[in-house]
C-alpha cells in the first residue's frame, strides 16, 4: 500500500471510530443523568464543555504540529476519548465529569482536523474522498446507539467502557500510521503558512460551514421537540428520528462519492442550499407522523453533502493550520443558532424560533452563489 493510500485509509477508519465515540456522548450523558440525578443545568454544562473542548482542540491541532509534531499532537489530544469515557465509568463527581467531557470534546476536535487533512491532502478528488470520509463517520454514528444498548443490558457502566475502548482503538489507528514527528517536520523546514487568512474565498467557505453547522444542529436539537410540542411525534417514534437522519446522511454521502460525482462544487452547494431551505420550510408545516419523518429524512439527505464538499472546496488552502481556523470558527454556528431559537421561543413562540433557522439554510445557498461568481470571474 502506498503512503497516500495508507494515510487516506487511516483517516477513514479513525473517523468511523470517532463517529461512534462522539455521537455516543449524547446517549451517555442521559445515562449519567439517570445514575447520578443531575439537573438539566448540570447536563447542559457537561455538553457545553464538550463543545468547548471540540473548538479548542480544532484550533490547537492547527498550531501544535509545527511545534511538537503531528504525532505528538494526536497522541496527546486523541487520548481524550479513552480517558474521558473511562473517567465517566468510575466516578460521579461533577467536577471530574466536567473534565471528562472536556477531554472527549478535545479528542473529537483533534480527530476531525487530523482526518480532514490526512484524507484531503492524500487524494486527487477531494470532494469524493471527503464524502467517503464523512460516510464512515455517519456509519459510526448509526451503530453507536446499538452498541450502547447492548452494553447497557449487561451493566450501567459498560457503555462508557465500550466507548473508551473504541476511543483507544482510534488512538492506535493514528499511531500505527507513523504520523510525522517534530524532527521530521523540522528537517523538511515546514513552516505554518497563514496566507489563507487573507483569502476571501476561505472566509466565505468558513461562513458557509458555519451556516451548515447552525442549520443542522438546530434541526437535530429542536425539531423533535417542535414536533412533540405540536403533538405530531410522540413516544417510541421520536427516539428513532436521529437514526433516520443519520441513515439519510449516510445514503446521500455514499451516492455523492460513488454514483453522482460532484463536477461543479459551488453550483452543487447552491442547489443543496436551495433544497435545505425549501425542505426546512416544508418541515414546519407537516402535521402527521409519516409526513414529519419523510421531511426529516429529506432534509438530512439534502444537507449531507454540504460540509464535506464545502471543506473540499478550500482546495490547495487545506492544511492543519487552515482547518484549525475553519472548523472551530464554523462550529460556533452549532452553539449560537440553537441558543437563538430558544431565546425567540421563550420571547415569542417556538414556531417563531424555528422559523429563524431558515436564515442559515438560505445562507448556504447565497454564500455558494457568491463563491461560484468569484471563481467564474477568476477563471
Amino acid at each position: 500500500m502506498d503512503r497516500s493510500k495508507q494515510l487516506r485509509m487511516t483517516g477513514f477508519i479513525a473517523f468511523f471510530l470517532s463517529g461512534v465515540s462522539a455521537i455516543s456522548s449524547g446517549v451517555i450523558v442521559s445515562i449519567l443523568q439517570e445514575m447520578h440525578g443531575f439537573s438539566f443545568a448540570v447536563t447542559g454544562t457537561l455538553l457545553s464543555l464538550m463543545s468547548i473542548g471540540n473548538m479548542s482542540a480544532s484550533f490547537l491541532t492547527g498550531l501544535l504540529p509545527a511545534k511538537i509534531g503531528t504525532r505528538m499532537t494526536v497522541m496527546i489530544l486523541c487520548l481524550g476519548y479513552s480517558l474521558g469515557y473511562g473517567l465517566m465509568a468510575v466516578t460521579g463527581v461533577t467536577a471530574l465529569l466536567m473534565l471528562a467531557f472536556l477531554m472527549v470534546g478535545m479528542a473529537k476536535g483533534c480527530a476531525i482536523n487530523t482526518c480532514t487533512v490526512l484524507v484531503g491532502n492524500n487524494t486527487d478528488d477531494r470532494a469524493r474522498a471527503m464524502s467517503i470520509m464523512h460516510a464512515f463517520y455517519a456509519t459510526g454514528a448509526l451503530i453507536c446507539p446499538f452498541i450502547i444498548a447492548a452494553m447497557r443490558g449487561v451493566g450501567q457502566t459498560l457503555p462508557m467502557i465500550a466507548v473508551a475502548l473504541c476511543g483507544m482503538a482510534m488512538w492506535a489507528v493514528f499511531m500505527s500510521a507513523k504520523l510525522p514527528g517534530r524532527t521530521q517536520e523540522a528537517a523538511q523546514k515546514e513552516k505554518t503558512d497563514f496566507s489563507f487568512l487573507k483569502n476571501a474565498k476561505f472566509w466565505l467557505l468558513t461562513a458557509l460551514v458555519f451556516c451548515q453547522n447552525a442549520a443542522e444542529t438546530s434541526v437535530t436539537g429542536w425539531m423533535v421537540t417542535y414536533y412533540k410540542s405540536q403533538e405530531i411525534l410522540s413516544g417510541g417514534l421520536s427516539t428513532y428520528t436521529v437514526t433516520i437522519m443519520w441513515g439519510a446522511t449516510l445514503i446521500a454521502r455514499l451516492l455523492i462519492a460513488f454514483v453522482f460525482p460532484i463536477k461543479d462544487t459551488f453550483r452543487a452547494l447552491a442547489v443543496m442550499g436551495l433544497g435545505c431551505t425549501a425542505l426546512y420550510g416544508a418541515m414546519m408545516f407537516m402535521n402527521t407522523p409519516a409526513a414529519a419523518i419523510v421531511m426529516l429524512f429529506a432534509f438530512a439527505f439534502s444537507m449531507a453533502g454540504v460540509n464535506p464538499i464545502a471543506v473540499a472546496g478550500t482546495g490547495k488552502q487545506m492544511s492543519a493550520a487552515s482547518m484549525g481556523i475553519l472548523l472551530p470558527t464554523a462550529s460556533i454556528g452549532a452553539i449560537v443558532m440553537p441558543w437563538i431559537i430558544g431565546q425567540v421561543a421563550d420571547s415569542v413562540s417556538l414556531q417563531a424560533g424555528m422559523a429563524c433557522n431558515l436564515v442559515p439554510c438560505a445562507g448556504i445557498m447565497i454564500l455558494s452563489l457568491i463563491v461560484k461568481k468569484m471563481e467564474t470571474k477568476k477563471a
